[in-house]
């Protein structure tokens, strides 16, 4: 996973392409992008003109709202999440329901976001 660090720009194609372009349609933020997240395998092109999101392209879509989840819910455990990503932190022991509602990180779950916020400042070194 070298060099696998995704720009806000390429994270914002892939978010367009998972909503559904057409290559006449794709814009200029799918096109600046595609030839990069294709060559990372999370993009690819058919043979009607479409650009699709790979299973690998999902995978890090979804793993960037799970991280984003987890950021909102450690400054305000009402924070909304999706349904699919409450099953998946809640599976992985990063989060406990909270009496009234909503979502408190465990010690698991702000670990994990420390290793993430470690890792972001290693590679912007």
């Amino acid at each position: 996973m070298k060099n696998e660090q995704l720009t806000t720009d390429e994270y914002d194609a892939l978010e367009l392409v998972r909503r559904g372009v057409k290559r006449d349609a794709a814009g200029a933020c799918v096109g600046r992008n595609a030839k990069r997240l294709s060559g990372l395998k999370m993009l690819e092109n058919t043979r009607d003109g479409r650009i699709l999101l790979t299973e690998k392209g999902q995978l890090v879509l979804f793993l960037r709202r799970a991280v984003k989840a987890l950021t909102a819910l450690e400054s305000d455990p009402q924070a909304p999440v999706d349904t699919d990503v409450v099953r998946f932190l809640s599976a992985k022991s990063h989060i406990a329901p909270v009496d009234g509602g909503g979502f408190a990180l465990t010690d698991k779950g702000r670990e994990s976001l420390a290793d993430i916020a470690q890792q972001q400042g290693q590679q912007r070194r």
